[in-house]
């Protein structure tokens, strides 16, 4: 089979959890003999092609126009699948919710969308109003897709509700996390008090609120201290940035004792895990959680969302925990719990890595997508 993903965001460049999932599903299947391709802008003047542990990445170039860059990017998309095409006849072409509206319909290859929490899904989590031309290219991805497959039963239902996909059938298959990539943490190595967040920093991710439940942590825990690891967000419109907005929103009393880290190199987050005592993520919203699950895999006490997805991951107050993210008092109490219960913790942390390692590690959900490609195939 020939699985060609279409994303902007293949590691190293600047990355969430969509590129970090493809890379490592993408190696993995490699391995199995399967021909994985993975297209999408770059930015450079030409195209950067790259063999990275044999998944062969084509970074496009950047677009030279000032006006309608998207259409020279679909443009770009499009000539670099058919050439593919007609050296090794693509399969399947997986993208993301977005990314199929201006993908060539008469490419002959099974067109699917893994819904990884799309723009209408974001912007009902933040109350926003879908903005139109997101929503147009939305909508017309979907009505192209053949086979939809959703990252969580609670993304794949709310996105049906969204853009009214009726009885569409679509299938779930969690993430995938590397268990070896994110290990048994050394509990000699926890820094004591240690609290990280790690994510893009921006409103969705509950950074705000994490930080506005500093004071209560540490009236309780002194030697508590946050740090903050993550890409600043960048309002498009504004160009304010949420990492300044935040910093000069943090409580004055606790200033000192949070620290912006800022973007690292995806392989160098276990080693922030590895020495942290709590990892707080009180995600506003997510499609998955790819973060919660990783910190998990290492064995770590987790504070996550009681909205959202997390309930399908982890069980309150025995493999995590799942706080009010809308409440600063709520994370606050959770992080508290942990603090003050170190053997609890721990307990907990064993728990869940046991779970990590029967329902999300590599291993076993490759073997799930593989078997799903060759359904959608006719393999």
């Amino acid at each position: 089979m020939h699985i060609c993903f279409l994303t902007h965001e293949y590691p190293p460049l600047q990355h969430g959890g969509i590129g970090s999932f493809v890379q490592a599903l993408g190696r993995e299947m490699v391995q199995y003999g399967i021909n994985v391709s993975v297209v999408g802008p770059g930015g450079e003047e030409t195209e950067v092609v790259e063999n990275d542990f044999g998944v062969k990445v084509y970074r496009l170039p950047r677009p030279s126009w000032k006006i309608g860059r998207f259409y020279q990017n679909a443009k770009n998309i499009n000539k670099k699948l058919w050439e593919l095409h007609s050296q090794h006849p693509i399969d399947a072409i997986e993208t993301s919710e977005l990314g199929m509206a201006f993908v060539d319909a008469n490419l002959p290859a099974q067109k699917v969308i893994r819904m990884h929490g799309g723009h209408h899904f974001f912007a009902k989590t933040l109350g926003k109003k879908p903005a139109f031309w997101r929503s147009y290219q939305e909508k017309k991805s979907f009505r192209k897709a053949d086979h939809i497959i959703a990252v969580s039963r609670f993304v794949g239902e709310e996105t049906r509700n969204l853009l009214r996909l009726g009885n569409r059938k679509i299938d779930v298959i969690y993430n995938p996390i590397n268990v070896k990539k994110f290990f048994r943490a050394d509990s000699q190595k926890v820094l004591k008090g240690k609290l990280l967040f790690v994510g893009t920093v921006c409103e969705k991710k509950g950074v705000q609120q994490l930080v506005e439940a500093m004071p209560e942590i540490v009236r309780k825990h002194p030697e508590a201290s946050l740090d903050i690891v993550g890409r600043d967000w960048v309002d498009p419109k504004t160009k304010e940035s949420y990492t300044e907005w935040l910093k000069n929103h943090i409580p004055l009393d606790v200033k000192h004792c949070v620290n912006f880290v800022g973007a690292v190199p995806h392989d160098e987050i276990p080693v922030y895990i590895e020495r942290a005592e709590v990892c707080v993520c009180p995600s506003l919203m997510e499609s998955f959680g790819l973060m919660w699950v990783e910190m998990l895999a290492m064995g770590k006490p987790v504070v996550g969302s009681s909205v959202g997805p997390a309930n399908e991951l982890f069980i309150h107050d025995v493999t995590g925990f799942l706080a009010n993210p809308y409440s600063p008092f709520s994370i606050a109490q959770n992080v508290n719990s942990i603090l003050s219960n170190p053997e609890k913790a721990k307990k907990m942390g064993e728990r869940a890595r046991e779970d990590v390692l029967k329902r999300f590690n590599l291993d076993v959900l490759v073997i799930q997508n593989i078997e799903e490609f060759r359904r959608i195939c006719g393999k």
